[in-house]
């Protein structure tokens, strides 16, 4: 076996045995006694007296210590005993098996919105590659199909289904109860993966070999078919990612339509600290990942074939000069935000008033919520809070995934394990260890953003290094060192620091998500996900209470999103080979373009 096989596994068996030491040892990191949280999910009127804990903890075995308790656990593991459930004493794999199966269930229907909602918006690139002009587009629609939450929008479509369109709102029990909860994790899906893959098709169109191509007389459907397979590669990746992150990340989803998937079911084992059916559900999203990480790198390869191998990868021939007219978008959405900060930065947002759910008006623009407070005082404040602790998780992220990314094969395993842990899993970790807090949620998000800016720095390293102009400087007497810094890196950091921007807006959702599962800021604090949360369940009878957090997010991404594509337009030609694989700044070089929720 090779070095670097060799690193990649010790890589993933590291990572995956310090994980399931951390779920083993959580209970004694936290300041909660599972005693008293088992107790509680067993009889809430049972007293909590020492003597019943003391009972508890020898039933449970925690009265042996962490170090001999993990040890029982770990041993019984490789025997094939996942244990059983502290709340119920059933064993907790077949249960977690079946919540794995309509996860997947979920998945698979929700791919398929994806795939369609990417198809939309991937077209008009290819159209415009295809005559000649190559061109990103200016992604406010795919921005703000990413910007919509998840649980919001499932809050929205159940009463939509429901009262609307007749379509059952809660439970599992046929095919038509798959609609509205795959519509609520496609559709984002769909925007993000579309508009990767749009950014992806305009670079390949500005390959030196396209044009050879068309002048050989290829037809537009053999072209079209040869760019999407070269600027897929880098996209297999993202869409294990974006499956990896369906099946643990529907949480919000599954818990508003009832549905009894994986992410619902490990929600309710880390409230409950039913320790045994929390590590099941957690390995479980392990082995997915290792499995889709594995399947997605064999499969990204074999597309590549021998260009990648033989370095001989196609050479992107133009860079997408400027537009004028791009920067309309990015002004009006950053106009709206500043406007909606200053209008309530002189308003209170904790005075609460007598005029419960009062409609917009002069005197609340917004409306008031079910407390009678301002609605465009608390989006104001939570505006200010929510982007500045986005743009700080987003820059760490950035430099977190620029590092392990050069370092791809040590990082492969931890890359793997945080693309497993949606940011609620990880959410709901912290918050058991610290307690729930703007902080907590922040560096929650930060321990799993962080991975697939990695992995996007790493394909994009791999595929530099396999450019001929690349591949020749170690003949040339140039040290690793200075290929790496000088060459390599000053190439990938412009797409890998979009692809960051990009992810704003997932940042700013993810936090909302936290804060709506009461997993972040608490109340009062004007939080967006909390607006959210004490709104979504007027939202039949006072929509303006979430349509204020929702709107500010739409606008919070269709600024990250159209701001990055402000310098994106037509092709233009470029000089040197170097100059012209440095210049461009898309996410991709060969589909390179890996990124959530």
């Amino acid at each position: 076996m090779k070095k670097g096989t060799w690193i990649v596994a010790a890589s993933r068996i590291a990572s995956v045995l310090g994980v399931v030491v951390i779920l083993g040892m959580l209970p004694w990191l936290s300041a909660r006694d599972p005693a008293l949280s088992i107790l509680r999910a067993r009889s809430a009127e049972q007293e909590a007296t020492e003597e019943a804990l003391d009972a508890i903890r020898q039933d449970l075995g925690l009265d042996v210590g962490p170090v001999r308790m993990f040890w029982n656990w770990f041993t019984g593991l490789l025997q094939g005993d996942f244990g059983n459930s502290w709340n119920t004493g059933r064993p907790v794999l077949p249960g977690a098996l079946d919540a794995l199966g309509v996860s997947l269930t979920l998945m698979g229907c929700a791919i398929v919105v994806a795939l369609v909602v990417a198809t939309i918006v991937v077209f008009p690139s290819l159209r415009a590659g295809l005559r000649g002009k190559p061109r990103r587009t200016a992604g406010a629609g795919a921005a703000t199909l990413t910007s919509l939450p998840e649980f919001l929008l499932a809050s929205l479509l159940v009463v939509i289904g429901a009262v609307w369109l007749s379509f059952p709102a809660y439970g599992w029990s046929g095919p038509e109860y798959v609609v509205l909860p795959a519509l609520a994790l496609g559709l984002p899906a769909g925007g993000l993966i579309g508009r990767l893959l749009a950014d992806a098709v305009a670079v390949t169109f500005t390959e030196g070999w396209v044009t050879t191509w068309t002048v050989a007389g290829f037809s537009r459907r053999q072209i079209a078919v040869a760019v999407l397979r070269r600027a897929l590669p880098g996209l297999t990746s993202q869409v294990g990612l974006v499956m990896v992150a369906m099946t643990g990340g529907a949480v919000a989803v599954e818990k508003v339509f009832a549905i009894p998937g994986l992410g619902r079911t490990t929600l309710g084992d880390a409230q409950s600290q039913n320790l045994p059916g929390l590590q099941v559900d957690v390995l479980l999203l392990l082995a997915i990942s290792a499995v889709l990480g594995i399947a997605a790198e064999v499969l990204r390869r074999a597309m590549l074939g021998s260009a990648l191998r033989g370095g001989s990868m196609p050479i992107p021939s133009g860079v997408f000069a400027p537009s004028p007219r791009r920067w309309v978008i990015p002004i009006a959405a950053a106009s709206a935000l500043v406007i909606m900060v200053l209008a309530g930065l002189g308003r209170d947002p904790f005075f609460a008033t007598p005029q419960k759910f009062a409609p917009p008006s002069t005197e609340f623009p917004f409306g008031t919520d079910a407390s009678g407070r301002d609605l465009l005082a608390r989006v104001s404040e939570g505006a200010v809070s929510t982007i500045s602790l986005s743009l700080a998780v987003t820059l760490g992220c950035f430099v977190v995934g620029l590092a392990f990314g050069l370092i791809p094969r040590a990082s492969r395993g931890l890359i793997e394990v945080s693309n497993a842990a949606p940011p609620v899993v990880t959410g709901i970790l912290i918050a058991a260890v610290w307690g729930p807090s703007a902080g907590g949620a922040a560096v929650a998000i930060l321990l799993v953003t962080w991975a697939p800016l990695a992995a996007h720095t790493a394909a994009l390293v791999d595929e530099a290094r396999a450019r001929p102009y690349i591949a020749i400087l170690p003949t040339l007497g140039a040290s690793e060192a200075r290929i790496l810094f000088g060459s390599i890196v000053p190439s990938v950091v412009p797409a890998v620091l979009r692809h960051a921007v990009l992810r704003l807006p997932g940042v700013a959702l993810a936090l909302a998500a936290l804060g709506f599962l009461g997993l972040g800021p608490q109340p009062p604090t004007p939080d967006w996900g909390l607006i959210l949360s004490d709104g979504v369940a007027s939202v039949e009878r006072a929509p303006w209470v979430v349509l204020a957090p929702l709107s500010s997010l739409v606008a919070l991404a269709v600024l990250a999103i159209s701001l990055a594509s402000a310098t994106s337009g037509r092709a233009r030609k470029t000089g040197s080979p170097e100059k012209r694989f440095e210049a461009p700044t898309p996410e991709v070089d060969a589909g390179a373009s890996k990124a959530s929720d």
